[in-house]
C-alpha cells in the first residue's frame, strides 16, 4: 500500500478500535478494556515477532521495561478517559503530550504562538459556566497525554538499544503485565463471553496491530515530518468517529478546541522537529 493512504488507513483503524472499546466498557470498563486490547496485542505480537527474551541484555530490559510500563498506563487512563468524555474531546485532550514534547526546548518567537493556540483550546474545553465535559474524564485524557509524551521520550531512548519491532513486542508485553492485575481485579474479564472476548481481538487489531504494521510501512518511504502533520489529523478523526460511530455530538466551542489544538499541532510539526508514535 503507498504511504499515504497506509497512514490514512491507520488512523481510521484506531479511532474504529476506539468505539469498539467504548461498546465494551459496560460489561469490562476501563480496566478490562485496555486488558483485553494490550494482552491480546502482546499475544499477536509475540506470534509474529517471536521475541528471544532470554537474549535480552540488562541495559535493553532497563530500557523497555519502563517503556512498556508507560505504555500500558498511557492505554488504561485514555479509557478512563474515553468512559466519561467523547472520544473526539479524549483524543484531543490526549494530544497535548505529544505536542508539548515537539515544543519542549524551543526558543523560538513563533512556537508561542502554538502554545497559546493549545492553551485556548483546554480552556475552550473547560466548564467555565457549570456546565460542560466531565472535569475527572478530562483529567484522565491529560495524564494519559503525559504518559504519551514519557512514551516518545522512552521509545527514543529503548528504539536505540532494541530493533523497532523487538522493542514494541517486548515493551506490550510489559504493558500487558502492568496493566492485567487491574483488569482481574476490576475489570469483570471471568464474565466476558466468546463474543466480547472476539471483540477483543478485534480491538487489539485495530487498536495496536494493524496501525504499527501500516505506520511501520509507511515510514520507510514517507518524510517523519509529513508523517507527523497526518497524524496532527487525529482528534478531528476522533471527533468525527465519535459522531459517526458512537453518536456522540460536541458543542461549537468544543469542535473549536478540536481545530485550535490541530492547528497548534500542524504548525509545530512545521517548525520544530516533532516526534511520532502514539497510542
Amino acid at each position: 500500500m503507498p504511504p499515504l493512504p497506509a497512514v490514512l488507513l491507520s488512523i481510521v483503524s484506531v479511532q474504529g478500535g476506539a468505539a469498539i472499546a467504548k461498546g465494551l466498557f459496560p460489561v469490562a470498563g476501563p480496566a478490562g478494556t485496555a486488558s483485553l486490547r494490550i494482552g491480546f496485542s502482546a499475544v499477536l505480537l509475540v506470534l509474529v515477532v517471536r521475541p528471544r527474551l532470554r537474549q535480552l541484555r540488562p541495559e535493553q530490559w532497563r530500557a523497555v521495561v519502563p517503556y512498556g510500563v508507560v505504555l500500558g498506563l498511557m492505554n488504561f487512563l485514555f479509557y478512563c478517559a474515553l468512559a466519561r468524555i467523547p472520544l473526539g474531546l479524549a483524543v484531543t485532550l490526549e494530544f497535548v503530550g505529544p505536542l508539548g514534547v515537539a515544543l519542549a526546548g524551543s526558543r523560538r518567537a513563533l512556537d508561542l504562538v502554538w502554545v497559546l493556540l493549545a492553551g485556548a483550546g483546554i480552556a475552550l474545553i473547560a466548564p467555565w459556566q457549570g456546565q460542560g465535559i466531565d472535569m475527572l474524564g478530562a483529567g484522565f485524557a491529560l495524564a494519559a497525554g503525559g504518559c504519551w509524551a514519557l512514551y516518545i521520550i522512552l521509545g527514543r531512548r529503548t528504539g536505540a538499544v532494541l530493533p523497532g519491532q523487538l522493542a514494541v513486542t517486548v515493551g506490550m508485553l510489559v504493558a500487558a503485565l502492568t496493566i492485567l492485575p487491574f483488569g482481574a481485579a476490576i475489570g469483570n474479564l471471568l464474565a466476558l463471553s466468546p463474543y466480547l472476548l472476539l471483540l477483543g481481538v478485534l480491538l487489539a487489531i485495530f487498536s495496536s496491530v494493524l496501525p504499527f504494521s501500516l505506520e511501520m510501512q509507511a515510514l520507510r518511504t514517507m518524510p517523519t515530518r509529513t508523517f507527523s502533520i497526518l497524524m496532527s489529523l487525529e482528534p478531528v478523526a476522533a471527533a468525527f468517529s465519535g459522531w459517526l460511530l458512537l453518536g456522540e455530538q460536541l458543542t461549537s466551542n468544543q469542535w473549536l478546541a478540536v481545530a485550535f489544538i490541530v492547528a497548534a499541532s500542524f504548525g509545530a510539526t512545521l517548525t520544530t522537529a516533532p516526534p511520532v508514535g502514539g497510542e
